[in-house]
């Protein structure tokens, strides 16, 4: 049996509906458990207008906000503000990984006296210590080389 909260949240449509009763699938809609077919065919009827009414009022307004000059879809902004915006965005990620890397810098430092000779060991050490990368997840030889080459 398939089960739905409401009848217009399976379909706005009657003869979708319709052809579901028809097939045999036993359904219910919990708004209205009790529901017959004859009760069934009406709501689905009164849910397929309401969505003629919300298809109407909704390209109305689109074409009311259209007359007052309203830019509708797409870009908000011009492709050169766009790229501003981008460009911006980049260089407050690589500011972030620059502090991220100054930050670390120590504990590699101090791996490094340890004893590590390679980038794998050195990743393998911020491992053990429960040093994350800064999106969270374990450390990698090519992790540790980015980190050097920023600091």
């Amino acid at each position: 049996m398939l089960v739905i909260a409401k009848l217009d949240r399976l379909a706005r449509n009657v003869y979708f509906i319709s052809g579901l009763m028809e097939s045999g699938v036993e359904f219910v809609a919990c708004d209205m458990p009790a529901a017959n077919k004859f009760v069934l065919h009406i709501m689905a009827a009164v849910a397929e207008q309401e969505a003629e009414a919300i298809s109407k009022r909704t390209k109305a307004a689109l074409q009311a906000a259209k007359e007052r000059g309203k830019v509708l879809g797409g870009r908000r902004v011009s492709a050169e503000r766009f790229a501003e915006i981008r460009a911006a965005a980049r260089e407050v990620s690589s500011q972030r990984a620059a502090g991220f890397a100054i930050g670390v810098l120590p504990v590699i430092e101090e791996i490094r006296s340890e004893g590590a000779d390679t980038l794998q060991e050195i990743a393998a050490g911020l491992n053990e210590r429960g040093i994350d990368t800064p999106r969270g997840g374990q450390w990698s030889a090519t992790q540790v080389s980015r980190v050097l080459a920023r600091a």
